[in-house]
């Protein structure tokens, strides 16, 4: 059964969370909350937990990855700034492209909308090949057939 959307949070998104530095499992619970206090984003429904082999040129510690299903007030473009923004929050720096990350949060999907910009692509052009999206969304989506 799907839920109803609060009237002040007009959209609806699917965040793909990240890590692999540090004590990633109490960042996202940090993450969460630091959502929960937020004027513009409401946590809708999270995925559990998943390990998953970090990809990309440097070597480096597996990823903890799950996903959230989010509803915001914000356009897909404001929404954007404010995951980046959270980002830098939680202490991502960005050295070296598909590096080791404190953070990271993909706009996987918002909507239905379908964007192609120099900073946001709508469906994110790589969730149909990354197992960190695949798996824990169709867990959730079992969870919602019971």
């Amino acid at each position: 059964m799907k839920r109803k959307k609060s009237s002040s949070f007009k959209y609806e998104a699917l965040v793909g969370i990240g890590g692999n530095v540090g004590d990633v499992i109490k960042r996202f619970r940090r993450l969460i909350r630091y959502w929960q206090d937020c004027p513009h984003v409401k946590v809708f429904e999270t995925s559990p937990i998943l390990q998953n082999p970090a990809f990309g040129q440097v070597k480096q510690p597996d990823f903890l990855n799950a996903v959230a299903r989010i509803q915001t007030s914000l356009s897909p473009q404001l929404f954007l700034k404010h995951l980046l923004h959270t980002e830098g929050r939680f202490g991502r720096v960005r050295l070296v492209p598909n590096g080791p990350r404190t953070l990271d949060l993909d706009l996987i999907f918002f909507e239905d909308f379908i964007l192609q910009t120099k900073h946001l692509n709508l469906p994110h052009p790589g969730w149909k090949s990354r197992i960190s999206v695949l798996v824990p969304l169709g867990m959730m989506q079992q969870r919602m057939k019971r």
